[in-house]
């Protein structure tokens, strides 16, 4: 069976462990602490210059909700505008109303703007009012696939809502795992769900290679990066399916 293992690279650096270890697609992004937000324009340059694999930047103004102002929606659109003339592959996007329901108007448009990079249609999903409204509403706009927990923080606390979701699009849009997949989980997480994609942070914590650190200050500084062992570890758990 071909699955495809999606992972966040939160730098360069991550990108290239990406490529190396066989993974099939980046989705790129900035801010950890906020849950990633759009990457600079020199990340997502210096991102596609040194990968071939699949490169999808996220579209996302801001962390905290994904109810957006008319000025944060012209700032998207710019960014997805940017992803394609940089030559990404896809962004990723997300989009609610106040009422929790989808935002098909403005996702429909960032889809024909992205055209013909793929969408995916991210947690947002997981903070909708009605998982299964959510569902039609963003076939609707023309999104290639939805990323998520199954409305619950992690996908193995998901996976009977996300099994369901993916009999129930019945290959009208790709249902893709996310959040705390790893490789103690992912084959169960595959097996029980059916899921072809998943979507993994595989995150470590790299400490400074700085020799020099100021007594005065009580941080440590220390930056996410892709694990490459995990990587590989989701990919041999995948293969042997």
């Amino acid at each position: 069976m071909n699955f495809i293992l999606e992972v966040i690279a939160f730098d360069i650096e991550s990108c290239i462990i990406a490529e190396k270890t066989g993974a099939h697609r980046i989705e790129l992004c900035d801010n950890q602490a906020e849950g990633g937000t759009t990457p600079s324009f020199g990340l997502i340059h210096s991102a596609r210059k040194n990968t071939t694999i699949e490169l999808f930047p996220i579209i996302r103004p801001r962390g905290g909700d994904f109810l957006y102002s008319e000025e944060e929606f012209n700032i998207m659109k710019e960014d997805v505008l940017l992803c394609k003339k940089t030559g990404c592959d896809g962004v990723v996007l997300g989009l609610l109303n106040k009422d929790g329901s989808i935002d098909k108007k403005r996702t429909s448009e960032l889809v024909n703007l992205a055209y013909p990079m793929s969408v995916t249609f991210h947690r947002a999903f997981d903070r909708s009012n009605n998982p299964f409204d959510a569902l039609e509403d963003i076939i609707s706009t023309g999104c290639e696939r939805i990323l998520t927990s199954g409305q619950y923080p992690t996908a193995l606390e998901g996976i009977m809502l996300i099994e369901k979701l993916i009999e129930m699009a019945d290959d009208r849009i790709i249902i893709m795992p996310g959040s705390d997949i790893h490789s103690k989980n992912i084959k169960e997480i595959a097996l029980k769900s059916k899921a072809k994609e998943f979507h993994s942070s595989a995150r470590t914590f790299v400490k400074s290679q700085m020799e020099f650190h100021s007594s005065k200050m009580n941080d440590e500084f220390k930056n996410v990066q892709l694990n490459e062992i995990e990587v590989k570890a989701m990919l041999q758990e995948l293969s042997s399916i």
